[in-house]
C-alpha cells in the first residue's frame, strides 16, 4: 500500500516543492511509510454539563469578542454554551462605543480569523484598535488584573494575545522580548489534522487533562511561536508556561514536519499566563467540543457523548465558581 500511495502523491509533492519549502515537503514524503494510527490517550473521562447547570437562570458571563473580518465566533459560542455559561456575542465597536463593558464579565475569547484581513501581519490591526484607544486599552488592562477573570485567545487570538502582552508574563507587555508568532516554516497556510499533549502547568483550563494527548484542528499561516529572548523562551520552560505541544503518532514533542505544523520550537502550541488565567493557543478547540466534530476517533472513543475538548470550557466555569 505504501508503495502505491508513494506513486499516488508523487506528482502532488513535486508541485509543492515549486510552493512550499522544500525541506518540509521532503519531511512529509519520506515520513508517509512510517506513518501509525495516533495513539492518543486521555487522563480523564469526558462528561456533558450536568443539566441543573444549563437550565440555571443565572450563569457567569464570558464575551466572545470579534472583529472585522474573525471567524469561528459561533463554534466558541456553542462551546461555552455547552460548558453552562451566558456567552455574548462582542464586537470591538461595541466596546469603543461603550454599549459593552468588559466590568460585565468573568471570561473573554479572542476567536480566530483574519482581522482586518491579516493586511499588516495577523493580529496587528486588532491590536492596534485596543492599544491605541486609550480608554478601551485601560478596560482590558483592568480586565487582565482582576483576579477573577479568565481568558483564551485561539488562532487569530492567539496571535493578538501575544501582541497584548498578555502571555506568558503576569506584569503585561515585555516590548522587544515578547513572543509573537511568524510565518509557519513551510511557507504555506496550513490547515490539519494534528496531534497534541497536554503538559503540566498552572493552565486553569487544562486543570485534571495533564498528561492528555489528543486530536485538534490547526488552520494558520502565521502559527510559529518566536521569542526574541533566550531568556524569556527558557522561563517558558523552566515554569512550564506552554501547556500544549505538537506531538508525533507515538505522543512525543517533536520538530518534525507535518506533525509539528508550523516549526514552533519545542512544539509549542500555547502560552498561559504565570497564574493561568490567561491562554492563548493556535489550534482550535472549539471545533471539537462535539463528538461528530471529530474526522477520526480512536474505537473506545466512539461511545464518548461530548468531545474531549469540552473539558477545557467546563474548566473555566469551575474556575468561576471557585472564586
Amino acid at each position: 500500500m505504501s508503495v502505491l500511495r508513494d506513486l499516488w502523491e508523487a506528482t502532488s509533492f513535486q508541485l509543492e516543492r515549486r510552493q512550499r519549502n522544500p525541506e518540509c515537503v521532503a519531511q512529509e514524503e519520506s515520513g508517509l511509510k512510517n506513518r501509525k494510527i495516533p495513539q492518543w490517550n486521555l487522563t480523564y473521562t469526558p462528561e456533558a454539563t450536568n443539566k441543573s447547570i444549563l437550565n440555571d437562570e443565572i450563569k457567569y458571563k464570558v464575551a466572545i469578542i470579534r472583529q472585522e473580518g474573525s471567524n469561528g465566533d459561533r463554534e466558541m459560542i456553542s462551546a461555552f454554551l455547552s460548558a453552562g455559561f451566558e456567552a455574548w456575542d462582542v464586537s470591538v465597536s461595541d466596546i469603543l462605543s461603550g454599549n459593552v463593558s468588559l466590568s460585565t464579565f468573568r471570561g473573554i475569547v479572542f476567536v480566530g480569523g483574519f482581522s482586518y484581513a491579516d493586511v499588516l501581519d495577523s493580529g496587528k490591526g486588532w491590536a492596534g484598535v485596543i492599544k491605541f484607544n486609550e480608554e478601551v486599552f485601560q478596560q482590558f488592562q483592568t480586565f487582565r488584573q482582576r483576579t477573577d477573570t479568565f481568558s483564551l485567545g485561539v488562532c487569530n487570538g492567539c496571535q493578538l494575545m501575544a501582541l497584548l502582552g498578555w502571555v506568558p508574563s503576569n506584569e503585561g507587555l515585555i516590548e522587544d522580548k515578547q513572543p509573537r508568532l511568524l510565518h509557519n516554516q513551510s511557507d504555506k497556510f496550513e490547515s490539519r489534522f494534528s496531534s497534541v499533549k497536554i503538559t503540566d502547568s498552572p493552565a486553569i483550563m487544562f486543570k485534571g487533562m495533564e498528561g492528555s494527548s489528543l486530536g485538534i484542528w490547526v488552520a494558520h499561516g502565521e502559527g510559529r511561536f518566536h521569542f526574541p529572548a533566550k531568556d524569556i523562551h527558557q522561563m517558558v520552560l523552566s515554569e512550564n508556561l506552554a501547556p500544549l505541544r505538537y506531538v508525533n503518532d507515538t505522543n512525543e514533542v517533536t520538530q518534525e514536519y507535518p506533525f509539528n505544523p508550523n516549526g514552533s520550537p519545542d512544539g509549542i502550541a500555547a502560552l498561559c499566563s504565570k497564574d493561568g488565567r490567561h491562554l492563548a493557543m493556535m489550534p482550535h478547540p472549539e471545533r471539537l467540543f462535539t463528538a461528530w466534530q471529530w474526522p477520526w476517533l480512536p474505537n473506545e472513543w466512539k461511545d464518548f457523548e461530548v468531545g474531549p475538548w469540552l473539558q477545557m470550557f467546563q474548566n473555566a466555569r469551575k474556575f468561576c465558581e471557585d472564586q
